[in-house]
């Protein structure tokens, strides 16, 4: 039992530890650090827990060699379709992002004359809708709303920063790579992945800028 959470939890830990020596070390060309960057990928930390299983599930089961390779060569079928549908959600997010349809947004979002909170949340919205990444959205819309800061208190660059990353969570569709692992995994079509997740995301992301406006009444 207690193998089998230590390979569960062992992706986790390897990529804790890439985060906590890259804020303790800090430094990229320190060995330690370059080697956590290697093992805490999130490709080489999964890579190691499926290598690591096959020894604390499989051969603790009684899994011969033959029987591990057989077990190993059907659970690709099942996986493919999602993997080349997770791939072209991905491919056609990068797409977006590299024809500049973030930049075009940002440009557009500087003649916006509403309060900061709101237009930090609707310039991470608007690139989150186009590309379809939480992350370009999220590190585009703090490029332009960071010298907004710097007059701000303590509390309110915080809400900024709320307010940005509840942006970036807004209403994932089909070009979110996401969006696809969803309506695999669930065996949902993309009507009830909309309904579902998609609702979700957008729920979450609109109570999470009214709590954040909220807060910025009493902070």
């Amino acid at each position: 039992m207690a193998g089998d959470r230590g390979t569960v939890l062992l992706p986790v830990v390897l990529m804790l530890a890439k985060a906590l020596v890259d804020i303790v070390v800090d430094a990229p060309e320190h060995p330690v650090q370059r080697v956590t960057d290697v093992i805490g990928s999130p490709l080489i930390a999964l890579l190691a827990a499926v290598l690591v299983g096959m020894f604390t599930l499989g051969r603790a089961a009684g899994f011969t060699k033959d029987r591990l390779a057989s077990t190993v060569e059907k659970s690709l079928a099942p996986i493919a379709g999602v993997l080349m549908i997770v791939g072209a959600g991905g491919g056609f997010k990068q797409t977006l992002i590299d024809v500049g349809v973030g930049e075009m947004i940002l440009d557009f979002s500087k003649s916006w004359a509403i309060p900061t909170l709101l237009l930090a949340w609707l310039i991470a919205v608007a690139i989150r809708l186009a590309t379809g990444s939480a992350t370009v959205a999220t590190i585009s819309a703090t490029g332009l709303v960071a010298p907004l800061a710097a007059d701000m208190s303590t509390s309110h660059a915080a809400l900024l920063v709320l307010a940005v990353g509840a942006g970036s969570l807004f209403f994932s569709h089909v070009n979110d790579a996401g969006f696809w692992l969803v309506k695999e995994y669930f065996g949902m079509s993309v009507g009830q992945t909309i309904k579902t997740w998609s609702a979700m995301e957008t729920i979450i992301s609109v109570v999470s800028l009214i709590f954040i406006l909220l807060l910025s009444l009493v902070l």
